[in-house]
């Protein structure tokens, strides 16, 4: 394939790329949703691209984007009408063998074959001749150091080694710490949103990031305390940057806080009573969780399927409620949670709890998580120290909001599930009244409830007495799981059939 051919495809796939992006934008799909398009057409964009291929990535507050590098002599060389022209007005003339270049209004003038050249009314001097080829002004890479500062009139930052370009202070940052869960997850935070492109092969999960402007933390290798994920490598090249997480069994990657935080964890297992075979898929790229649902209820390609997802609110920095001066709501939760599980499973219930530790969840993880594991139900635990026994909420879906073929809009994705969440209450306010525990059914708009697509509710667990210690009681969370257990396991075969 030639060059301009590639050229023409490059640009082609570009132009979709972003008409894709903006049509979901405008229509106020969740950011899962675009970062899916973004891998899907990215990856097409990368594959038709020539791996030879020398480019320039520039950085700004006005545009992100990417340039050829023209090679010449040994020598690279890139286009300086081209570099500057996102970025302000240019123009540029040639007279002979000089070349009269001006950007906005800052003027210079090359001279073919010079390395001399005068930029605001001053010499400079190039590290080597500057080239005109058919009307295009050509300048050696390693001069943007000391020519663009001079034209832009501002400070850059040029690692020429990697092509990266960054245009006044538009770096993205980012930590990485491992938590103390199981199965343990590499959490992310980026100072910006961020859109990679993610592939996995055995021992490795790769994140390449063309557009951000992503910069190394204090190291350029992060260790970890962790035997499943022991470490994670920054590196640039050709004018992308890459991390590469290092593990000790398959993991896969998960988006949050609106393209913010990346989450990388081994995919979640049964409990110990019911384990599952991993599956490892290499040279795939991993898409975030229940961002797209090929058809109700089904779980996600290669993803783990559980029937019920137990989710312990709150959590790590978010306490929840005070209960007392020393109980937190995020323990009770916790211990309830467990408790349900183990229920649950002796009713024959394959369970998943996202929370097994005190770690910090976003409702967007949450959901995704449920989602992805194909869930027949969902159930998150909330306590209260006030209030007679239980109450049991279901989703309050917002008005607005349009689904487009396999494409969910976040926040209503719960209308499809409606009916059977409420049936789902009705079974299981129905056990807890047999067992003599008064009970509440509501509605609210509770999050992540709107985003999940299976039947699901939220169970808040109050004292039936005065005495908030009853929260904490083993006899008491026993009662309340036993019934919640029993009042599924009677609607099973309703809540496994689906939406209808």
């Amino acid at each position: 394939m030639s060059n301009s051919h590639s050229h023409k495809i490059l640009r082609g796939l570009k132009a979709a790329q972003d008409d894709i992006l903006e049509k979901l934008k405008q229509r106020h799909f969740h950011p899962q949703l675009i970062l899916i398009a973004g891998l899907i057409l990215a990856a097409a964009f990368l594959l038709s691209g020539s791996p030879d291929e020398k480019r320039i990535s520039v950085y700004s507050n006005v545009a992100n984007y990417s340039l050829t590098v023209t090679p010449r002599d040994n020598l690279d060389y890139v286009g300086l009408l081209e570099l500057l022209e996102p970025l302000g007005t240019v123009s540029a003339k040639t007279s002979g063998d000089r070349w009269k270049f001006r950007y906005n209004d800052v003027e210079s003038e090359f001279v073919a074959g010079k390395s001399s050249a005068r930029v605001r009314g001053s010499d400079l001097n190039l590290p080597a001749n500057f080239r005109l080829e058919n009307g295009r002004g050509l300048v050696p890479l390693s001069s943007l150091g000391t020519l663009l500062p001079r034209i832009l009139g501002g400070p850059i930052t040029f690692n020429q080694g990697a092509r990266r370009l960054f245009i006044g202070n538009v770096a993205v940052h980012f930590t990485a710490q491992v938590s103390n869960t199981t199965p343990p997850a590499l959490i992310m935070n980026f100072t910006s949103p961020v859109n990679p492109m993610i592939a996995t092969e055995p021992g490795k999960l790769r994140m390449v990031f063309t557009h951000e402007p992503i910069v190394a933390p204090g190291s350029q290798t992060l260790t970890f305390d962790s035997k499943v994920i022991p470490s994670a490598s920054f590196q640039e090249n050709n004018g992308a940057a890459e991390i590469v997480v290092a593990s000790t069994a398959p993991v896969m990657a998960s988006f949050s806080n609106d393209g913010r935080t990346i989450t990388i964890a081994p995919p979640l297992m049964p409990s110990a009573q019911t384990p599952a075979q991993p599956q490892v898929q290499s040279g795939t790229a991993t898409l975030p969780p229940a961002a797209v649902i090929p058809s109700a209820g089904a779980a996600a390609p290669g993803s783990q399927h559980f029937f019920a997802v137990v989710d312990a609110a709150h959590g790590g920095d978010e306490r929840g409620a005070a209960l007392t001066d020393q109980l937190a709501e995020k323990d009770v939760t916790l211990a309830f949670a467990r408790r349900l599980r183990e229920e649950f499973i002796a009713h024959g219930l394959t369970t998943l709890l996202p929370r097994d530790a005190d770690v910090t969840l976003s409702s967007d993880q949450r959901a995704g998580m449920s989602n992805s594991a194909g869930a027949a139900i969902y159930i998150c635990v909330h306590a209260a120290s006030q209030g007679n026994g239980v109450r049991l909420y279901t989703a309050l879906i917002p008005s607005g909001g349009e689904n487009h073929g396999p494409f969910l809009d976040w926040d209503t994705a719960q209308s499809s599930f409606e009916a059977m969440s409420q049936v789902a209450q009705s079974g299981i306010a129905a056990a807890l009244k047999s067992k003599q525990i008064p009970v509440r059914t509501l509605s609210a708009p509770l999050r992540p409830l709107n985003n999940v697509t299976a039947a699901a509710l939220a169970i808040e667990v109050g004292p039936t007495t005065a005495a908030v210690s009853q929260l904490t009681s083993p006899e008491y969370q026993q009662l309340i799981a036993s019934a919640v257990a029993a009042g599924v396991a009677d609607i099973r075969d309703k809540l496994q059939a689906g939406p209808r």
